[in-house]
């Protein structure tokens, strides 16, 4: 099959005037959430993917970087971070974990939809996990990406890649994708970090630390700035809001970061008096391009001169202890503490924790039933985010911008 013309491609609403290809009739509206029950027949669980074995490496980083022309001597000074653990990510074996994790859930509160894993950058990919779907008859598909938060890698990335799928297998004529709302404040994705980071304070200022002396640090990925600045609706639509510096992206950190501290506070005599900061990790860009700062290690070696003696970091960004939490902040980051004489802790990532697992079936069957958007749980005022994302809504003006489902096209 080929692929069809753009208006074959996409449904408009006169009423509204939107276009969202591969939506499922009620995401058709363009409406920011939907609030319409939707009988989806499958889950498509989207991830990043990664390295299985020594011979992996380079070209699962050539995929990773494709477009970019950047040359294997390059990809080398990467490589050496999955060299070191065998050449094999623990990314798949997380998902392969996750998936199953997600089937139980659906089946003990019998919800009858399959999981259909797939990545972006390693096998399985996604286009297989797409075709063996519509090959079972499932078609009316909701995604899961693996990514909290809003930002051209984090939510548009993935969204390309379905509109890529469906229209290079020719299934756009029969299978539909929408997206569950970015998760990022729901409680299954922050109660774990609620916990991790309750714990470790907690245990800091039990071995007689003062407050003033600890810090926490989340961490997350490192952007492009100007990727940052286009992160969530953009202005002239109706949802746009100014999120100030580091745009959508860095402005839901720190509100999650504000909730888990204001949680730990309550919970920690003492820890009101703890300062924390959202810092960054993982930048890959060159050294001209500017990309959101500070680092994690830069910031970590700055903390004895300002009286500080532990610290703790978090990886706020990231679901599970993939190749980033453990080389970036296991390795390196400990590291830099470790020079300065700092004492240091890592809280968990979510990974299969039962909180985040369960939220993410309840915000697939929030869709399912429909439910009112002020009836959606979310710790911030930034949330509920949107089931459909809006026109322009992180777009990567660097690497072009290409049409995207489960979203309103500008």
């Amino acid at each position: 099959m080929g692929e069809r013309s753009e208006d074959q491609q996409s449904t408009i609403d006169p009423s509204a005037g939107r276009v969202v290809p591969f939506a499922s009739p009620a995401a058709r509206s363009g409406r920011a959430h939907i609030e319409e029950p939707i009988a989806y027949d499958a889950i498509l669980l989207a991830g990043f993917g990664g390295p299985e074995g020594q011979d992996d490496v380079i070209p699962f980083l050539r995929n990773v970087t494709r477009g970019r022309g950047i040359p294997d001597e390059r990809l080398e000074e990467v490589a050496h971070h999955y060299r070191a653990v065998g050449g094999v990510s623990p990314i798949n074996a997380q998902n392969r974990a996750l998936k199953a994790a997600l089937e139980a859930e659906l089946e003990r509160r019998r919800i009858d939809l399959p999981v259909f894993w797939g990545n972006r950058n390693w096998a399985p990919y996604l286009d297989e996990a797409v075709s063996d779907a519509a090959a079972s008859g499932r078609t009316r598909l909701i995604a899961i990406a693996t990514s909290a938060y809003s930002s051209f890698s984090s939510c548009r990335q993935y969204r390309e890649d379905y509109y890529r799928v469906l229209t290079e297998t020719g299934l756009g004529d029969t299978v539909t994708i929408d997206k569950v709302r970015q998760f990022f404040d729901h409680p299954g994705f922050v109660g774990p970090f609620i916990d991790g980071v309750r714990d470790a304070v907690a245990g800091f200022l039990a071995e007689g630390l003062a407050p003033a002396t600890v810090r926490v640090l989340f961490s997350t990925h490192s952007i492009p700035s100007v990727d940052a600045e286009r992160s969530g609706p953009r202005e002239g639509d109706p949802e746009y809001r100014d999120f100030g510096d580091g745009g959508a992206y860095a402005a839901q950190h720190r509100a999650v970061a504000e909730v888990i501290m204001t949680e730990v506070a309550a919970a920690v005599p003492g820890a009101s008096d703890i300062d924390w900061a959202l810092v960054f990790q993982s930048r890959s860009g060159p050294p001209t391009q500017p990309w959101l700062e500070p680092d994690v290690c830069d910031v970590i070696r700055d903390l004895p001169a300002v009286g500080v003696e532990a610290v703790v970091i978090v990886p706020l960004g990231f679901v599970s202890d993939h190749m980033e939490v453990l080389w970036d902040l296991d390795t390196e980051a400990m590291d830099a503490a470790a020079e300065v004489g700092l004492r240091a802790v890592r809280t968990q990532t979510p990974g299969v924790d039962p909180a985040y697992v369960s939220g993410l079936v309840d915000l697939v069957e929030e869709r399912l039933l429909g439910t009112p958007t002020e009836e959606r749980p979310h710790l911030t005022s930034l949330g509920p985010w949107f089931d459909v994302c809006r026109p322009g809504c992180c777009e990567n003006i660097r690497a072009g911008f290409k049409p995207a489902a489960a979203g309103v096209a500008p």
